[in-house]
């Protein structure tokens, strides 16, 4: 089912328009129930002698005309002078046609805002679990309706070591910004945005050290500036796990109303639930680096490829997993021949990974020795009947030892006898240089680590240009697709692909593999190995 669109929030929205010297042109009805001013009071008039009297504001219309007549939309949160009760959110953009006329959209932003800006906020921060992402999230729910301006830092220990901070974080700590924003007056009074990324060691007078060593809100209306620009400021620690996680700050300009102790519990509100979206992020972020490096641990480096043979392979795990129970490997043998390995440890994630590696492992050593194919196998099998399966019973389902499927064949490039043999394995396919397939007939012999004890080894040809396809599961097999259909669908795809003049197995490779993924529900693995003609 699609998600609800949002329907956007009209409630206080009115528009009205300028001309290029600020003198209001046309006035709407909503404009008159928003600002109490009748159109015959406000039309032919300066925008700046009806609406923008406070102190700076005339200077504040003038900068945003000047942004408009350069083609830009300006756009910022201004309170006081006539505008009455609250905050405003105005919006400036050239009209098209002639005489550079002004579109001014304005919204009440507080407080009349103040509920649904923060229950669409809470909502939606920290959906991505992507760090920056939620930083972000935070900074565009704060600018314009809680603030002028915003920044949002997190203990760069956190982020270089994954040490979490005590309770509190005392001066000294480095912090990094992940995010900040800026209204258009306060990004015109400093000249430049907020850069993210940058990280600084807070002094024992900053507004963020006091917030985080404290771990409550600090209120300032001088002292360290968030921004230049900005009078008023609230400075919030972020805190998870009933640690300390950062800090965000919040300014605003003197065209609004100071933060007061009002305030404060809307921003310890808004705090919190970045603070969790923040760590929560982080977290998943660790995570994934982990994850990324045991991948680059566990997968296979660059292959060593005989002189006379092309090979591509593509692996795709399935769901979350970065790494999962497939493996393939290419072993150069020292009389030129090629090795070539694909298996399917049971299962996938982490449990069925422990498994994948030992027999990659093992599988890579038993070849190099240059042991025959039968003889691999057999080796391989009374490993995994050995194999420790403590912890590993959501993969191995209470067997007495973890199973996985593997098919080995040595190849000679020169055109001289190839060899191959299964254990458990879907058959490979043959693709002939005009496109035509056939599946290999051979003895599927039984998973490794029932200890069968022997596996039946099958010579086969290898003409010129022909390409083998080696395997798993998961390419061909879903509960909504059976297995004959996919190896049907596997046929086609890789006649398809290989058929084209030109053709290279690695764009087959991804091709075949992202045509077929659509009904994966396992892990993905599938190896080509073409001899050259």
């Amino acid at each position: 089912m699609l998600p609800r669109r949002r329907e956007p929030d009209l409630a206080g929205l009115a528009a009205f328009t300028l001309d290029p010297g600020g003198r209001i042109v046309s006035w709407s009805v909503t404009a008159t129930a928003l600002f109490g001013h009748q159109a015959h009071a406000a039309i032919g008039h300066d925008v700046c002698d009806v609406l923008m009297t406070g102190p700076g504001q005339r200077g504040l219309v003038g900068h945003a005309l000047a942004e408009v007549a350069a083609g830009r939309v300006w756009a910022a949160t201004v309170a006081g002078g006539s505008l009455g009760e609250g905050r405003f959110a105005f919006r400036w953009e050239p009209m098209a046609g002639p005489g550079g006329a002004v579109l001014a959209v304005v919204q009440r932003a507080w407080p009349q805002r103040a509920p649904s800006w923060l229950s669409e906020a809470t909502a939606r921060i920290g959906s991505s679990l992507d760090l920056a992402e939620t930083a972000a999230e935070v900074a565009d729910a704060a600018v314009p309706w809680f603030g002028d301006a915003v920044a949002i830092y997190v203990i760069e220990r956190l982020l270089a070591a994954d040490e979490l901070a005590s309770p509190q974080a005392g001066p000294g700590a480095a912090v990094r910004r992940l995010a900040a924003r800026l209204s258009g007056q306060v990004e015109a009074g400093t000249g430049t945005a907020l850069p993210t990324g940058e990280v600084v060691v807070l002094g024992a007078d900053s507004l963020r050290s006091q917030a985080m060593a404290t771990g409550k809100p600090v209120l300032s209306s001088g002292g360290p500036k968030v921004a230049a620009g900005c009078t008023s400021f609230l400075a919030m620690p972020l805190i998870a796990r009933g640690a300390v996680v950062g800090c965000a700050v919040f300014g605003r300009a003197p065209t609004s109303p100071a933060f007061d102790p009002g305030d404060v519990a809307l921003a310890d509100a808004l705090a919190a639930r970045a603070a969790v979206g923040i760590d929560n992020a982080r977290l998943y972020d660790r995570e994934r680096r982990t994850a990324l490096a045991l991948q680059r641990g566990l997968l296979p480096g660059r292959p060593d490829i005989p002189a006379g043979m092309e090979v591509a392979h593509a692996y795709l795990p399935v769901g979350d997993h970065v790494v999962g129970g497939d493996w393939h490997d290419i072993v150069r043998l020292p009389d030129g021949r090629a090795a070539l390995i694909v298996g399917d440890a049971m299962g996938h994630g982490p449990e069925a990974a422990a498994v994948m590696v030992q027999l990659r492992t093992a599988a890579h050593t038993l070849a190099e020795l240059g042991l025959p194919p039968g003889q691999v196998l057999r080796k391989l099998d009374a490993m995994a009947a050995g194999m420790d399966t403590a912890g590993m019973d959501a993969m191995a389902a209470g067997t007495a030892a973890p199973f996985a499927t593997c098919v080995y064949a040595v190849i000679d490039p020169s055109g001289g006898a190839s060899w191959i043999v299964q254990a458990g394995h879907l058959p490979p396919v043959l693709v002939l240089p005009g496109g035509a397939t056939e599946v290999l007939d051979l003895p599927p012999g039984l998973p490794l680590g029932l200890g069968a004890g022997s596996f039946q080894v099958t010579r086969f040809s290898l003409p010129p240009g022909a390409t083998l396809a080696l395997y798993t599961d998961g390419l061909v097999e879903s509960r909504t697709r059976p297995i004959d259909d996919g190896l049907a669908a596997l046929r086609s795809a890789l006649s398809s692909a290989l058929a084209g003049p030109g053709s290279t197995l690695d764009d087959a490779c991804r091709t075949v593999t992202q045509l077929l993924c659509e009904h994966g529900e396992d892990d993905i693995t599938l190896m080509l190995a073409r001899t050259r003609q």
